[in-house]
């Protein structure tokens, strides 16, 4: 009996050591790289500093979806690594109970630079934007407290966050630092553009020639190295008859807002159609016509391209040239954002 007895403290006193060791451990820091002749990034690493362990814990947030109400639905679900976190041939994201939402989901990548998030800027902050869709009754659907119980009756989550954040207690600041550590890692900067610029490679004569028209017609919002200057803009587009989305105008209420929707980055476009805040624009030549021919002009039209743009055919496929050269296929294969055991196989090589 008293052996029993001591076999019994033994095993608690082990359990409570572990438990103690593994929370005064210190994370393993990952150091965020900025590629050379970049900005510097607008997220607070102080804040949230980077760790392996906050990493592993946000990539396994990403990818689980026991997260949604049903347990169906992920943030990788609308968000696939293959086509640059974005949803790939979809027109708007799919939710919960099989139902669907009024947007398109933007690509993930390089979010350390973005100070805005959603089409329209309604959320400020990186660990703010998972909230919304974790919650929304059209994306995921969770209650955030309920969200907050199933994760702290998880022993691998609390293990988890134990390592991570040095508490086994799950909250929901540590749940979104956690996504924004996985998040803020997913930096897109090798595509052969990047090649090219840092000298490596060079353009052949169709990429070299959509470089020049680019940067004469679309470098004014589609900014490098980003590829946007992450601006809300009215490109005129007709209001949809489904969603009615008015896009900024719905945050500030200014109708000169109207129509207004943050203009997307421009890396990795080959791989995340459709196009627009509503996916209308299936393809890239959908989106060159609606430039030159289908727009419709309206008082809130963008200075840049109210009377359209001028785009013979020639310019066109030139450009497309230069748009498949923001391909990075690094970064869509990289098994570092895969879930673990994980088979990528991308759909795009690069050709180049």
């Amino acid at each position: 009996m008293k052996i029993k007895f001591v076999i019994f403290f033994l095993l608690v006193f082990i359990i409570v050591a572990t438990s103690f060791v593994e929370a005064t451990k210190k994370p393993i820091p990952i150091k965020f790289i900025i590629p050379n002749g970049w900005p510097q990034p607008v997220y607070d690493f102080k804040a949230n500093p980077l760790t392996v362990e906050g990493f592993e814990l946000g990539k396994k947030l990403f990818y689980d979806e026991n997260l949604s109400v049903d347990s169906s639905t992920s943030c990788a679900s609308c968000h696939q690594q293959f086509a640059a976190f974005a949803t790939y041939d979809h027109d708007l994201s799919h939710g919960v109970n099989n139902g669907l939402t009024t947007r398109n989901a933007t690509a993930l990548q390089n979010l350390a630079w973005q100070k805005e998030f959603m089409a329209d800027g309604s959320i400020h902050h990186l660990d703010a934007q998972p909230l919304f869709p974790l919650t929304a009754a059209n994306e995921m659907g969770e209650d955030l407290n309920q969200l907050l119980k199933k994760l702290q009756a998880d022993v691998t989550y609390r293990n988890m966050f134990l390592k991570a954040f040095g508490s086994s207690i799950i909250s929901t600041q540590n749940l979104t630092k956690a996504l924004s550590q996985f998040l803020v890692m997913l930096v897109s900067s090798n595509s052969k553009y990047d090649r090219v610029m840092r000298a490596e490679k060079t353009f052949n004569l169709p990429e070299r020639l959509g470089y020049e028209i680019f940067q004469k017609k679309c470098a004014n919002c589609h900014t490098e190295p980003m590829f946007t200057d992450y601006s809300y803009r009215n490109i005129g587009m007709k209001l949809s008859e489904t969603s009615f989305d008015e896009g900024r105008k719905n945050i500030t209420h200014l109708s000169s807002d109207s129509l207004k929707f943050r203009v997307p980055s421009l890396r990795n476009i080959v791989l995340t159609f459709p196009y627009g805040h509503d996916g209308r624009f299936f393809t890239l030549m959908n989106v060159f016509e609606h430039y030159r021919n289908n727009m419709v002009v309206n008082p809130y039209t963008d200075s840049l391209v109210k009377n359209k743009l001028s785009l013979s055919n020639y310019e066109i496929g030139q450009l497309t040239s230069f748009l498949y050269t923001l391909t990075d296929s690094s970064f869509i294969s990289n098994k570092k954002f895969a879930p673990q055991g994980y088979n990528i196989t991308p759909s795009f090589k690069d050709i180049h």
